[in-house]
């Protein structure tokens, strides 16, 4: 009895040691700042190639022992690899033993349950890659008669969070694992009450009530600030386009420098540029009066926002081709040299916009349009 206590003991140290470093290879950033880049990823592929290993020869040697024993061992280092994302072990326990993808832990939540609470993605991805008994697993309740919808319903963990920036951000991906686990689970259950005697839709809206709410203020504080700026931008070009560079002619009336390419240049760009602007400016403001609704979140504001920031950019872009060619023009003689250091310094906002705005605009896009963090990652079946 002392030895097989101390195997399982040793068994499940080492699957905590295998859960580690599997879970580690999602961050090669964690390495001092002493080591080279490309040493830091050689080094956490080869713990990740190396816990793979291990992980699978330690399944192997389990794999004789009775159900009882295997049960004893290898579940609560399944629970665990599936509460912290780590679904390589996941998928080779459940490879190995299938009767685990059915272990329920004291609450009588499964693999997946704990996935969805805890916002798993990849282990929740293994789904789309089960060959049989996915609808059975995904109809099971837990104790307190939470469909798996209930638990998307509930807030993600703060970490899970704070992986996503911004309010408005964070409820779009709430919403997002709201409708894929509503794809999986029957229409039955889309109104099954639990013992607290609420549907998912009901659990999803009182948790989310203040991150809606912090999402709404943010997507308000950020509109101000860029309805401002479009605003600013929108005058100035049409300002600039009454009052041509030059001056007009008094016999014909028409602009001085009409016929220089300079001069039309700026007369493009300045119209751009007002154009653009009066477009974002337009955009901003339809998010202000928006009614920010849940569903709002999922694809009416991220998609306002990129349309808003991107128009802004080219008019700033635009204004700043407007103002050099008209600094060109009006002192720069026809003077060639003048156009470098006039573009250099026209780039710096525009530097400073992409530098300060674009991460924001890149994770807007990415959230609304890209391929997202749920579906099948391989041809492979699960089991």
């Amino acid at each position: 009895m002392a030895v097989e206590v101390s195997t399982s003991g040793y068994t499940m140290a080492s699957t905590s040691m295998v859960s580690f470093g599997l879970a580690s290879h999602h961050w090669p950033w964690s390495w001092p700042n002493s080591v080279p880049v490309l040493k830091r990823i050689r080094d956490k592929k080869s713990i990740h190639h190396n816990a793979v290993k291990f992980a699978e020869c330690l399944c192997e040697k389990i794999e004789s022992l009775n159900d009882r024993e295997v049960d004893s061992i290898v579940s609560r280092p399944l629970l665990e690899a599936a509460r912290y994302g780590t679904y390589e072990l996941v998928e080779i326990i459940v490879r190995r033993f299938p009767s685990l993808a059915y272990y329920y832990d004291q609450h009588q939540r499964n693999i997946f349950h704990i996935a969805i609470e805890n916002r798993c993605e990849n282990v929740f991805n293994l789904v789309y890659k089960m060959s049989q008994h996915r609808h059975q697993l995904m109809i099971s309740m837990d104790s307190s008669n939470n469909t798996m919808l209930h638990l998307a319903g509930k807030l993600a963990p703060q970490n899970k969070l704070n992986l996503v920036s911004g309010p408005a951000l964070q409820m779009q991906r709430e919403l997002q694992w709201f409708k894929e686990v509503k794809k999986f689970v029957p229409p039955s259950y889309w109104e099954f009450l639990n013992d607290a005697d609420k549907a998912p839709h009901v659990v999803f809206s009182e948790e989310h009530e203040k991150l809606k709410a912090d999402g709404e203020r943010w997507m308000k504080d950020t509109s101000n600030s860029c309805t401002i700026a479009a605003a600013l931008i929108a005058t100035i070009a049409f300002a600039a386009g009454i009052t041509v560079p030059g001056g007009n002619n008094e016999q014909s009336g028409l602009p001085i420098f009409t016929g220089n390419v300079a001069f039309v240049i700026f007369a493009i760009s300045n119209a751009a540029s007002l154009f653009t602007s009066s477009t974002s400016l337009l955009v901003f403001l339809s998010v202000l009066t928006s009614r920010y609704a849940e569903e709002d979140f999922l694809h009416a504001l991220p998609r306002s926002l990129i349309l808003g920031l991107l128009t802004l950019f080219l008019s700033i872009t635009f204004m700043m081709i407007s103002f050099s060619s008209t600094v060109y023009l009006v002192f720069g003689q026809n003077k060639a040299w003048v156009l470098v250091p006039v573009a250099t310094m026209a780039c710096l906002p525009i530097a400073s916009f992409v530098l300060l705005q674009f991460p924001l605009l890149v994770a807007l896009i990415s959230s609304t349009y890209g391929r997202g963090i749920f579906g099948k990652k391989s041809n492979r079946l699960f089991y």
